[in-house]
């Protein structure tokens, strides 16, 4: 009986996880000079959140392992680290199916004493996903509500020098960078 229910968990995540449908006839969300004031998600207690004024960097997990690599991080710190640094945390949830997201998934992330945004939608994950490097951690710095740069890292010491790093130079260097080329 438990190997039955094994392999239809198996099943289950397996077709889940096929999004690749949905992200083919998309317009990637994440590119810079895109706006993004429109950003508008729900956090893990279904609260909705959008852009705040003073985020600087959106931090994007949009798999299992780089969500793991930011919430382990996260929950290392201060309720408010990410809002001390400009910054809110995404993650893409979407692939997972709903049992396995409101049995497991969800109730793990109300545990988490920092804000988590949620793509629970393939629809609306698919443009942000879309063109990205879903494996590792994508930052996007934003100024004026416009992507000024996107970086992709995969370690908790590279969040952490990005997040901590609150220079204005680290969010408008990129921007002079694309102005000069």
């Amino acid at each position: 009986m438990t190997k039955i229910l094994l392999g239809l968990l198996a099943t289950f995540l397996f077709i889940g996880c096929s999004s690749s449908a949905v992200e083919e006839n998309v317009t990637p969300k994440l590119v810079v000079g895109q706006n993004v004031a429109d950003l508008k998600l729900n956090d893990q207690f279904e609260k909705p959140h959008t852009l705040n004024p003073n985020t600087y960097k959106l931090v994007f997990a949009f798999s299992k392992d780089s969500a793991h690599i930011c919430n382990d991080f996260f929950n290392t710190k201060a309720p408010t680290y990410l809002e001390d640094h400009n910054a809110q945390f995404i993650a893409d949830v979407s692939a997972a199916p709903s049992l396995i997201r409101s049995i497991f998934i969800m109730p793990g992330l109300k545990d988490f004493k920092h804000t988590v945004l949620l793509l629970d939608d393939k629809t609306i994950a698919a443009p942000y996903r879309k063109d990205m490097d879903v494996e590792k951690i994508v930052v996007v710095y934003v100024l004026n509500k416009k992507i000024s740069d996107i970086k992709t890292i995969t370690t908790e010491e590279e969040l952490r020098k990005i997040l901590e790093d609150d220079s204005p130079m680290s969010i408008i260097a990129p921007v002079i960078n694309q102005v000069m080329n």
